[in-house]
């Protein structure tokens, strides 16, 4: 029988609430009156869950525990080039990476709102210079990304690559290249969308877990030749 979810019971319904009211009311007013519901309910729920995941993930991904009060992203909305001037977000969300890699390597994403339990594994919309890296390891190793990304565990639980690829072969690489499909990729990502109703029950460590499980080799393999590159930064320093 699994352990019942190392303590942590589920958001409970006061940030059920807070989530609905946040996107009807989304001001300053409502934000300053419900804060204390935000800081411990939902907040404080994401912080508590992600200390049950972390004392899980020792077993299959020690370098990626998350130091929960730091992976969990801020409220406030950057409105100075968006058109959108709503304050703020309408989820609670938190990511997480290999310690040495660095926020552009590749991580695990969980994130809850109103409508949506999403968990999302590898590394979302990456800079051009980590890009040209990934893929340059991608077109080496393409047989043993397609092995990952076969394996029936994450195929269930995470489904496949998401995002749209480009429509031509990428610059530096031929087209007809064995690797050109996954080549494509702007990203590489796998994620799925839970019913949000799973987040306030004592199952929902146990769900995230067996996901991040299953998407850590994909993640390690990501992470592979942006570790070397800064092994060997390091090196020249």
């Amino acid at each position: 029988m699994a352990r019942e979810q190392d303590g942590f019971r589920g958001f409970g319904p006061e940030a059920a609430e807070f989530l609905a009211g946040i996107e009807a009311n989304n001001n300053r007013e409502w934000f300053e009156a419900n804060k204390p519901v935000y800081e411990e309910r939902v907040k404080g729920g994401m912080i508590r869950l992600l200390e049950a995941v972390a004392a899980r993930m020792v077993d299959f991904a020690p370098e990626y525990i998350p130091e929960p009060k730091k992976a969990v992203f801020r409220i406030y909305r950057d409105v100075r080039f968006s058109k959108d001037k709503r304050p703020y977000k309408t989820n609670v969300a938190a990511s997480f990476n290999r310690l040495g890699v660095g926020k552009q390597g590749a991580g695990f994403y969980v994130h809850l709102d109103r409508k949506e339990f999403v968990i999302a594994a590898g590394i979302y919309m990456p800079e051009a210079e980590v890009l040209k890296k990934l893929r340059l390891h991608v077109a080496r190793t393409h047989e043993e990304l397609r092995e990952i990304l076969a394996a029936p565990r994450l195929k269930k639980l995470l489904g496949g690559l998401q995002g749209e690829p480009l429509t031509r072969t990428p610059k530096g690489f031929l087209p007809g290249d064995p690797a050109e499909d996954l080549l494509r990729h702007k990203m590489y990502i796998v994620w799925t969308e839970l019913d949000p109703a799973l987040a306030y029950t004592p199952k929902v460590t146990a769900e995230v877990v067996k996901r991040l499980e299953a998407a850590t080799p994909l993640v390690e393999y990501l992470n592979r030749p942006l570790r070397e590159a800064a092994r060997k930064a390091q090196f020249l320093l």
